[in-house]
């Protein structure tokens, strides 16, 4: 059974940081392409950023580049996402996915998908 358990959401202010972790079971995790996005009330799950099996590639959406960091830890089957300068607009439920190949930015070309977690940033 693949699980995926995101954590480290919450309530932030402008500026501040958070940390998500996605925590991997099930599936050999160190073979994986890992992809993050998000969903704001009312809007479409959107692509964040995304990284390789090997970490050696890592993608991430016009929005957050130069403030938000994908990374991963295979001895731990975990991927993370290091939020920085937060803004109100980045408030949304992030998720994390396993990819099944095709355009890393697009929904479709992932498989499994954690629970979620919130993340609210005040202005």
């Amino acid at each position: 059974q693949v699980q995926l358990v995101e954590s480290g959401g919450g309530l932030v202010q402008a500026g501040g940081s958070l940390r998500l972790s996605c925590v991997v079971s099930g599936r050999t995790f160190r073979i994986l392409d890992m992809g993050w996005f998000c969903q704001a009330p009312g809007k479409e799950r959107e692509f964040v950023a995304a990284i390789s099996w090997n970490g050696g590639s890592s993608y991430y959406a016009e929005s957050v580049k130069g403030r938000f960091t994908v990374s991963r830890d295979n001895a731990k089957n975990t991927v993370y996402l290091q939020m920085n300068s937060l803004k109100p607009e980045d408030t949304a439920v992030y998720y994390c996915a396993i990819a099944s190949g095709g355009r890393y930015y697009s929904p479709l070309s992932y498989e499994y998908w954690g629970q979620g977690t919130q993340v609210t940033v005040s202005s």
